[in-house]
């Protein structure tokens, strides 16, 4: 199978992300892997494990723990303003319960490149694995920081939040990275849109020191509808190739219902299975066909 010059791109989504996880578990116990992973939100945590060949690691953290007060917490937001435990998330499950394989990581030769949100200018800012070195688990949660209820993570010079905020699929990073084809994993089913936040007052109060990032923040459901917009014409001619819920199963952002999620992560694992033909079809096309 032919995956050269081909793009994996990894939508966001909180706890929607199972999904994702779910598919890469099927593209893993198939042997495929694509030279380039460029993941968002929980979309990079599981392009680590997917670059790293722990093929049970993303269903095992991002379910097992979901109901572990040092995962999720309304407590903990309360008091100290975050939802999500990230020193547990990212400091004790991946160096003492389920050992993230750091090694095999760094050796691979695929890309693997996370985004996050520059808090001072309000744009993308894309992090390649081997440039972060020991900084790669910081800039992770550093672009899983969710806006009101997580904080934002400094790193070199900069302060960053989600990723997603500033570009939730990055389609157009792959095409200007050069890549011929791209396989895009979303999280909601086709035809989803975003709506403006109901937040924007209280946005403006927390993020006052960011202007921009405020601006990012308000604007975001029109970058998101506009991304749709393209890859559902990119889709339509056949030049992207995308994989996203067949069925609508009600998972929230912070959801912490088990079943749901293994449901979630089997429906990801399925859709996967039944788009091997087409996908093996796309990955043999003429790739100069493919926009650029």
């Amino acid at each position: 199978m032919n995956t050269q010059s081909t793009g994996l791109i990894l939508e966001g989504g909180g706890m929607r992300g199972v999904y994702t996880a779910g598919v890469l578990r099927f593209f893993m116990d198939v042997d495929i892997y694509f030279p380039y992973v460029l993941g968002v939100s929980i979309g990079a945590c599981n392009a680590a494990n997917y670059v790293a060949r722990q093929p049970e690691r993303n269903r095992i953290v991002n379910i097992r723990y979901v109901n572990d007060a040092r995962f999720i917490s309304h407590r903990r937001l309360l008091f100290k303003g975050e939802l999500f435990g990230m020193d547990f998330i990212f400091d004790t499950i991946p160096h003492e319960l389920v050992p993230f394989d750091f090694e095999t990581c760094m050796r691979s030769p695929q890309r693997c490149i996370t985004t996050a949100t520059d808090c001072r200018s309000g744009e993308a800012i894309y992090y390649e694995k081997e440039a972060l070195g020991k900084a790669f688990l910081k800039v992770l949660q550093a672009g899983c920081s969710l806006p009101l209820i997580q904080k934002p993570v400094e790193h070199d010079g900069r302060v960053l939040m989600d990723g997603g905020l500033a570009d939730p699929v990055p389609i157009q990073k792959s095409i200007a990275d050069g890549n011929k084809r791209h396989v895009l994993v979303l999280t909601q089913p086709k035809g989803y849109r975003k709506k403006r936040s109901r937040l924007t007052g209280l946005v403006r109060l927390v993020y006052r020191r960011y202007p921009r990032l405020c601006q990012t923040l308000n604007t975001r459901h029109v970058r998101y509808n506009e991304t749709m917009d393209l890859i559902d014409r990119l889709e339509g001619e056949k030049n992207v190739l995308v994989i996203r819920p067949t069925q609508q199963i009600a998972v929230r952002r912070t959801e912490r219902d088990k079943d749901r999620l293994y449901a979630l992560y089997d429906q990801g694992y399925s859709d996967g299975q039944a788009r091997y033909k087409e996908l093996c079809s796309y990955l043999k096309a003429d790739a100069n066909s493919s926009p650029n």
